[in-house]
């Protein structure tokens, strides 16, 4: 079956107009270049979108000179006399159309690489997108590669920094209580911190404890053993005093 024939009003859905636009407007771009390869003809074509971006098409090496043939075709000849500024104008002009011109290409190539308006690309054109897209990530996955390994040499070397560092303070802080052992010590004796030395005992004064310990809980002793025990050892060192006689 064939197509149904299409109303021709405004499409009222944004999506579906833009779409249209930018497929008629390739086929129509199409359409004059093969009418002026076929035909040999010259041929100028430019359309604005709604947006006021513009698209163009010409056979001949100059747009304006196209433009200038159109003038000359339909309004008479151009004077003959231009003046040096009207040249410079019709040459800022059409450098003007030339930086547009690339301007809208690299628009349109930064949105297909969005992934945009491909609707309009041909198999080849898409093929071609995706190989530059492979290429791209490959070289952006390198470049995060060698970010990561610099980042990393980066911290290795800080860590030797931090080590050698830790290294040198731990060799002070040992010469540091050395020296502190011999200004304490001079003789070289080994003398535990906060230890005394012990003291002899003499036999004269202070002697072991033969006796039981003096707080019993639960028991009461005999105090005549208590009391002959304590004669026999003599006095003690934690003041132990013998119970009462009866």
């Amino acid at each position: 079956m064939g197509r149904g024939r299409v109303e021709l009003k405004r499409i009222e859905n944004k999506i579906n107009r833009q779409v249209t636009f930018a497929k008629r407007r390739n086929g129509l771009l199409k359409k004059a270049y093969e009418l002026s390869v076929l035909c040999d003809a010259e041929v100028a074509l430019i359309i604005f979108s709604n947006r006021g971006k513009l698209y163009e098409f010409c056979s001949s090496s100059s747009m304006l000179k196209t433009l200038e043939r159109y003038q000359k075709c339909n309004y008479g000849a151009p004077e003959a006399n231009v003046s040096a500024r009207e040249a410079l104008e019709l040459s800022s002009q059409q450098e003007y159309l030339k930086l547009k011109a690339r301007y809208e290409a690299l628009q349109r190539t930064q949105r297909n690489l969005l992934g945009e308006d491909l609707g309009p690309l041909s198999s080849k054109e898409l093929e071609s997108l995706e190989r530059q897209l492979d290429m791209s990530l490959k070289q952006i996955r390198s470049t995060r590669t060698q970010c990561m390994l610099d980042q990393l040499n980066d911290l290795q070397r800080k860590e030797h920094v931090l080590n050698e560092a830790n290294r040198s303070l731990k060799q002070r802080l040992l010469e540091a209580n050395q020296a502190t052992s011999l200004q304490w010590n001079p003789n070289g004796h080994d003398i535990g911190y906060g230890r005394q030395p012990a003291q002899p005992q003499g036999d004269g004064f202070f002697h072991p404890l033969e006796c039981e310990p003096t707080l019993q809980i639960g028991y009461q002793p005999d105090p005549i053993t208590v009391a002959a025990a304590a004669a026999a050892a003599g006095p003690s060192m934690n003041n132990f005093m013998s119970g009462w006689l009866p």
